[in-house]
């Protein structure tokens, strides 16, 4: 692994497989890569992306990585600010973002000729993956959004392009030196950490070895930057609307029916575009920890059926 001051040394690897850290112009990005055996190492990569929180990770991923890895490469990213990947304090931004991904899909496009890639992104980072699709349209060639933001609420998004909805204001002092760390502690104590993974499952019973990780995560240094601008909104499109009515590739969506993550109004502007697939997943914003056959169920024929129409 690359050597860098503001990379973690102490937290153990979210996910099996290899793992490497790739120099990008968004900073040091960590991935995990894993290439089945056969003929199935011969299939486009699919990218995964967690989502952005207090305490994110490629963790989050580890049921899909594991489902999808003996029948594809699969590669899993952590975008800055989170897991293995660059912690430094610097803006966190929708650019920052968005070129992280940028970056590894086209790493990922040179190690397999070009050829566009496949993209799961989950929650917030569905906006960061869908903006990245509509930047560089022949990149991603089918994008599935799980439990995605954006949706939520009568009011649409449709501000200045590239701008985001942050708060100014509320990151100085949520990020005021005197407190910031005290105050990012505090949101990540394990038993906060619970309880947000609670409304995220909509249920008591989470995914314990996942929980145990995001407090684990949360102990790194340099951990609070890029939560602190996810809480003053920083990463939130005001356009968002805009970016993903203007996405053609092919599009999955999954909407969550427990938790926090179950208003999707917004879904009526994109719901009867011929290129969007929208299914209602029984379960939280993170379905497949629950009930990862029936979310394969309904995922894997977009796979399938969009490889078969290539």
């Amino acid at each position: 692994m690359a050597q860098d001051s503001h990379l973690s040394t102490s937290l153990p690897p979210a996910l099996a497989g290899a793992h490497t850290v790739l120099a990008t112009p968004a900073g040091a990005i960590s991935l995990y890569r894993a290439q089945p055996s056969g003929s199935a190492s011969a299939g486009p990569v699919l990218l995964l992306i967690h989502s952005v929180n207090a305490a994110a990770s490629a963790a989050e991923l580890a049921p899909l990585y594991a489902h999808y890895s003996p029948q594809r490469p699969v590669v899993a990213m952590e975008l800055p600010g989170y897991g293995l990947s660059d912690r430094s304090d610097r803006p966190y931004t929708l650019r920052l973002m968005t070129d992280a991904v940028h970056a590894v899909i086209a790493h990922v496009r040179a190690a397999q000729g070009g050829a566009p890639v496949d993209v799961l992104a989950v929650s917030l980072a569905c906006e960061f993956a869908a903006r990245a699709s509509v930047e560089a349209p022949n990149s991603i060639a089918r994008l599935a959004l799980v439990s995605p933001t954006g949706f939520s609420g009568k009011r649409r998004h449709y501000g200045p392009a590239g701008s985001s909805r942050g708060v100014a204001w509320l990151h100085r002092v949520v990020s005021h030196p005197v407190w910031a760390q005290g105050l990012f502690d505090a949101l990540t104590r394990p038993g906060v950490v619970r309880y947000f993974l609670k409304r995220t499952w909509g249920a008591a019973q989470i995914d314990e070895a996942l929980w145990r990780y995001c407090v684990q995560t949360a102990r790194q240094p340099g951990a609070r930057h890029a939560p602190l601008y996810f809480l003053a909104a920083h990463l939130f499109s005001a356009d968002v609307n805009t970016v993903y009515e203007a996405l053609a590739c092919p599009v999955w969506m999954s909407m969550a029916t427990r938790g926090d993550f179950t208003d999707y109004r917004g879904r009526d502007t994109v719901q009867d575009r011929a290129n969007w697939h929208i299914h209602r997943m029984e379960g939280g914003a993170l379905p497949y920890f629950e009930d990862l056959r029936q979310f394969a169920v309904l995922l894997d024929p977009f796979w399938q059926a969009q490889s078969q129409a290539v």
